[in-house]
């Protein structure tokens, strides 16, 4: 009897085992290897290019990613795995729960570069799909965006070097990354002192790798530009539609109705101050923050005026902040009084998240407007929390200051619920939906801002804490929340690697230039499928506000909104499959490298004029950090 146990009890343990060994031994479906060039840190903390053998393996299944890495990576692939697969089945058309994805990484070396073979593997699986061939002699690297853009990475010159190690003729980076910036270190002895200088140098990677290796380096803008260059099939583009509106009429009488009554509580405030008996230290100091909030007014009047409704309820809501800080400081006569204000901002708080939390979502657009609701609501606590440490360390003036924030934050939650509830139709959305974008985006962000980390330091140490907060949120239920904390976190990491090191003014503008295009056509996209994305249109007005500006801390602050408008005008969009019509060759065995010409319009990758500047060096990265977290911090939206 117990012989029969104990044999019981080993099948129990084995059958996990079995299954799992089952899945990774698929007996049908197609297979294709590749190679990507990844990094690897040296004991001296130098990073130095490593090849990587991909092997991707797809059969009929049930919709799992299982990824086999060895050595372990530093940067987790598993989120990037699983968002390659979910593009390859939209670039197809492909229904990807009835398959399974199998994918072997080998490298000789830990490696660190998780989203960085992100591409490399959408190839992959789309190959093994249609059961195509892959050329041997082509390598690339780069993210791969929900969008199917291909996005920024680092260490191009480390990549190229390993490309051509093991054989590559073609080497795929992504668009606006050919120009990178290398630190030369020069030593020389002058009577017994050790002199060192060091220099920053450009390198064209393009004519760099074809000089000293022959090695042809081409950007690509995304997925369907890499499948061309690896099989030289070609997947037709989702084709956006000719004319598209852009425009944020639907908050007109919103936008005059809110400049009335935030002009009326400065006057009423600014008459307020006058007549009150505070010190003349304390009476300059909330005059000078009046007079900034009226200057935030006049910029809000011009955006009236010129038709751009957004910017006017933002500009009035930075405003209204400040008034707000003005008023309720003027009536601070004791800690009492400070300890009833964080008290009147807890009720507003959660007035509002009654209001959100008991809407019913029917319809995408109600969707959007409803989740950045909830995220509203959920910054509005974060910022109380504040308050009361403000509060608890006697900082009374910078307590009332995070208190108005707070509550005009709570208050700017109805306003999205509300709008969300002009655009409701359709059929009721459950939470389910977010829950799921939410941890994509969730892994995906993470993934991107670890391997930030791993790249070049904590230079985002605000990424990180955003990507802490979003798991809060998704532990507590908040999805919404969730799911727009990370969507920032990602969006900055990318306009951070997009951008790190260029201090040329015609480079940005140029890189600005392609993200609102990009923004447009994705807002486009959704107005195709019937929705109206009304977050992403008051977004992509917002950039312009900035785009206008010109400086270097405005243009980035443009190219976040103008990325935020370009993922939120794409959330919670119908993803049912639909089949295209691939162009498919005749011809046998692996395809020739076919460089498409300048003329072919429809299959070309343009030559870039853009270019960016990539520094490994630290003291060069921290000086540029502080300029980009300023402009990503610039700003408060509505």
């Amino acid at each position: 009897m117990k012989k029969a146990v104990v044999s019981l009890l080993i099948l129990m343990l084995l059958l996990p085992f079995a299954s799992f060994t089952a899945a990774q031994c698929p007996s049908e479906g197609h297979t294709v290897v590749l190679k990507a060039p990844a990094v690897s840190r040296t004991a001296e903390g130098e990073l130095v290019g490593v090849a990587t053998d991909f092997v991707i393996t797809v059969a009929p299944g049930s919709g799992h990613v299982y990824v086999e890495t060895w050595p372990l990576a530093e940067v987790d692939m598993q989120a990037s795995a699983r968002l390659a697969a979910q593009i390859a089945g939209k670039v197809l058309g492909v229904d990807m729960s009835k398959y399974d994805v199998f994918i072997q990484i080998k490298a000789d070396s830990p490696i660190i570069g998780g989203p960085s073979a992100g591409g490399t593997m959408t190839v992959g699986i789309i190959a093994a799909l249609e059961g195509w061939q892959v050329n041997p002699k082509v390598m690339m690297t780069g993210m791969i965006n929900p969008d199917g853009t291909i996005g920024p990475v680092g260490g191009i010159l480390e990549k190229a070097a390993a490309a051509h190690d093991v054989g590559a003729e073609v080497f795929l980076i992504p668009q606006g990354q050919r120009i990178q910036y290398v630190e030369e270190t020069q030593k020389r002895e002058i009577g017994g002192i050790v002199e060192i200088n060091t220099q920053t140098k450009k390198v064209d990677v393009v004519e760099y790798a074809k000089e000293r290796w022959g090695l042809q380096v081409i950007e690509i803008k995304d997925i369907y530009d890499a499948v061309y260059y690896f099989t030289g099939h070609r997947i037709p583009r989702p084709e956006a539609p000719a004319y598209v509106k852009i425009d944020t009429s639907f908050l007109r009488d919103d936008a005059l109705k809110d400049y009335q009554n935030t002009t009326a509580y400065y006057q009423e405030t600014l008459e307020k101050l006058k007549k009150s008996d505070v010190n003349y230290a304390t009476y300059t100091t909330l005059m000078e923050a009046l007079n900034e909030a009226a200057g935030i007014l006049n910029q809000s009047k011009s955006a009236l005026d010129d038709g751009r409704y957004y910017t006017t309820l933002s500009k009035d809501f930075q405003a209204r902040i400040i008034i707000r800080h003005v008023d309720w400081y003027l009536g601070v006569e004791g800690p009492e009084d400070v300890q009833k204000i964080l008290k009147t901002v807890e009720s507003q708080i959660n007035a509002s998240e009654k209001i959100v939390s008991n809407v019913t979502i029917r319809g995408t657009t109600m969707l959007q407007a409803v989740a950045a609701a909830e995220e509203r609501v959920e910054q509005a606590k974060s910022i109380l929390d504040e308050a009361w440490k403000y509060y608890y360390s006697n900082d009374y003036w910078n307590a009332v200051g995070d208190a108005a924030f707070a509550y005009e934050r709570a208050k700017t939650a109805i306003f999205w619920a509300r709008l969300g509830e002009r655009f409701a139709g359709g059929d009721v959305i459950s939470s389910e939906v977010v829950k799921a974008v939410a941890r994509d985006y969730i892994d995906e962000s993470n993934l991107i801002v670890t391997y930030i980390e791993s790249m070049y330091g904590t230079v985002g140490g605000d990424l990180s804490q955003s990507i802490v907060q979003a798991e809060q949120y998704y532990e507590d239920g908040k999805y919404s929340a969730a799911l727009f904390t990370a969507m920032e976190a990602r969006v900055q990491a990318q306009v951070f690697l997009d951008t790190l090191g260029i201090d040329n003014q015609t480079v940005l503008l140029d890189k600005l230039k392609r993200m609102k295009e990009d923004a447009k056509v994705a807002i486009a996209l959704a107005q195709s499928q019937g929705i109206t994305p009304v977050l992403a249109m008051a977004y992509y007005e917002f950039a312009e506000s900035y785009e206008e500006n010109g400086s270097p801390e405005d243009i980035q602050t443009a190219m976040i909104f103008y990325m935020y408008a370009k993922e939120t005008a794409g959330l919670f969009l119908s993803t049912l499959p639909t089949p295209v019509n691939v162009l498919r060759d005749n011809t046998t065995g692996i395809p020739q490298i076919v460089i498409p010409t300048s003329t072919d319009s429809k299959t070309a990758t343009n030559s870039a004029t853009s270019t960016s500047k990539a520094l490994s060096d630290g003291l060069i990265i921290a000086l540029l950090v502080g300029s980009f977290i300023v402009g990503a911090a610039v700003g408060k939206k509505l």
